[in-house]
């Protein structure tokens, strides 16, 4: 889950100021969270507060979000999203906006079966994102952190993505020159992805995410939930994100979660990384 955090911090800088390269400073002053790390961490608040039983899970997750949403007025919502927020009226609104996408990853680690998972992730999308597309895009994400989660390698992730969900035609040199800002699931998310099967390493994913331009945070956002699990993330680049950029409240939420989900670190070993899981602390 921090992943998507780490990724929206990195790319927030470079949301309106898009960057087309992998060569920038990872963290600095001009870097924060936004929507998308705050909706993470409401989504992971109310898969904890209904403690993962799909019956509850949709009302808490409209009132996580709203939690949420309210606490932090300015993190850059759509203006779709905000009218939700602000609404007595918790109604979906049929958006198909990549916000489906960005938010979903506790889905993955809090589910015991990929069946589980989807269920997860179509009951946090639905009160908000009800558009086919994204359904679709939230469900692929959430698929492929799990299947990053429980051992899949790059090409069996890759393979079940095209089949599935996306048919990926592109690299990311092709489109780097000509990609243009797109918020909606179908012209942001098949990108993500991308930044994720060509990419090396946690940072390196990330790095890739912001290099295409467009909704740069939101973009390094899933490749960055995605590459958590898949690499892990080291343990420096965690503590500068956790000590820098999140509250005592946000630190909070995440803490509970990675505690009773577990979480992924890269540990170095002859000089490289090699992923190691967090296992979860049994109370």
């Amino acid at each position: 889950m921090l992943g998507a955090i780490i990724g929206d911090i990195a790319g927030s800088k470079f949301e309106w100021h898009n960057h087309r390269s992998k060569d920038f400073e990872f963290f600095d002053l001009n870097s924060r969270t936004t929507d998308d790390s705050v909706m993470t961490l409401a989504v992971a608040d109310a898969v904890l507060r209904s403690e993962a039983d799909p019956g509850r899970l949709e009302a808490q997750a409209v009132s996580s979000m709203k939690t949420f949403g309210k606490k932090y007025p300015y993190a850059g919502y759509g203006g779709s999203f905000i009218r939700w927020l602000q609404s007595p009226v918790s109604e979906p609104y049929n958006s198909y906006g990549n916000g489906a996408a960005m938010r979903v990853s506790p889905c993955a680690y809090a589910a015991d079966s990929l069946e589980k998972a989807l269920l997860f992730s179509d009951a946090v999308t639905g009160v908000t994102h009800n558009h086919p597309e994204s359904i679709k895009a939230a469900r692929a994400v959430t698929e492929a952190i799990y299947m990053a989660i429980n051992g899949a390698d790059m090409t069996e992730i890759a393979s079940v993505i095209r089949e599935k969900y996306y048919r990926i035609d592109f690299t990311l040199d092709e489109i780097r020159p000509v990609y243009h800002f797109d918020v909606s699931c179908q012209g942001s998310v098949p990108q993500a992805f991308e930044a994720f099967f060509e990419s090396v390493s946690f940072e390196d994913a990330v790095r890739s995410a912001v290099s295409i331009g467009g909704d740069s945070d939101t973009i390094a956002a899933i490749a960055g939930s995605i590459a958590e699990a898949y690499y892990g993330i080291p343990e420096t680049m965690r503590k500068q994100a956790v000590s820098l950029y999140l509250d005592s409240f946000q630190l909070d939420v995440l803490s509970e979660f990675e505690q009773k989900y577990g979480y992924f670190i890269a540990a170095p070993v002859n000089g490289s990384f090699r992923k190691k899981r967090i296992a979860p602390v049994r109370l």
